[in-house]
């Protein structure tokens, strides 16, 4: 399974996730996975469903392993139709105001913690995008910044002018020489677990008490550019969205084209006319 998910040039934590599913499939019936057939299948999946009670992303995340392992590895492409995917809950991302996103970028006392939120939100990075930012990735000539995107695609998005000098002062304070966020282990970039702590950290510290997560940046970028007139398309392609239909879900969450959506009424013209007496 491991040099099928390489072949096809999987990301690495995609492969390690898929790999741990189907050991854990396999565990639960103490049997190895090509001996396990639709009948298994349904009873895991109604285990991980009403027992685990997992989320829906961990949930689809499992049958994508599965049906990976018997589709791809085993050649029996008819079993897909034994492993079907949940329905995903209509849930809007939590969002952020600017006045929210402000307090936000104010709370840290880090000049390190600081210029990574600011780099998520001023660039509409993922946790893991953000965690693979290397020193090189800045061009501050182009005024862009090269992103190592999921499954190995890339992209570059705009410089921001205020990001880029508070990039410059933290370069200077703390002169990262590879990975432009390094973490506590000599060599290696910033973990999603260290990303997650210190933006939880800024939002207790603003005191707000949203249920958000560094991901929420990412969304609200993209509302906050829906809300300033940039097309879908552009969003798109910054988010580095596969799909346009991904991306129009930000429809669903920006009141400014709530707000600013005349009524049919308004264009018609009405005679005006008195009341009667």
């Amino acid at each position: 399974m491991l040099e099928e998910l390489r072949r096809r040039n999987y990301a690495q934590t995609t492969i390690a996730s898929y790999l741990v599913h189907v050991e854990h499939f396999a565990k639960h019936f103490h049997r190895s996975p090509d001996q396990l057939g639709a009948d298994e299948i349904r009873q895991y999946q109604v285990f991980l469903i009403e027992e685990k009670k997992l989320a829906w992303s961990t949930y689809n995340q499992i049958v994508s392993a599965l049906r990976f392992f018997y589709a791809k590895v085993l050649k029996r492409p008819f079993m897909l139709a034994e492993i079907p995917f949940n329905r995903k809950p209509q849930k809007l991302p939590a969002i952020l105001s600017r006045e929210e996103v402000t307090r936000v970028l104010d709370a840290p006392t880090h000049l390190k913690t600081r210029a990574l939120l600011m780099t998520i939100y001023a660039t509409g990075l993922r946790r893991s995008e953000a965690a693979q930012l290397r020193v090189c990735d800045i061009d501050s000539e182009r005024m862009t910044i090269h992103i190592h995107g999921k499954g190995q695609k890339e992209r570059s998005v705009k410089l921001s002018p205020v990001l880029l000098e508070t990039l410059r002062q933290y370069w200077r304070h703390l002169r990262p020489t590879d990975w432009l966020f390094p973490g506590a282990t000599p060599g290696f970039p910033i973990s999603d677990t260290d990303i997650f702590a210190v933006f939880r950290n800024a939002v207790r510290r603003a005191g707000i008490r949203k249920h958000v997560s560094p991901h929420s940046l990412r969304h609200t970028y993209a509302t906050h550019l829906l809300e300033d007139g940039v097309d879908l398309r552009t969003i798109q392609i910054l988010l580095g969205h596969r799909s346009l239909k991904t991306t129009s879900r930000y429809l669903h969450v920006s009141q400014y084209h709530v707000r600013n959506t005349q009524s049919p009424l308004d264009g018609l013209n009405l005679k005006r006319k008195t009341a009667e007496r």
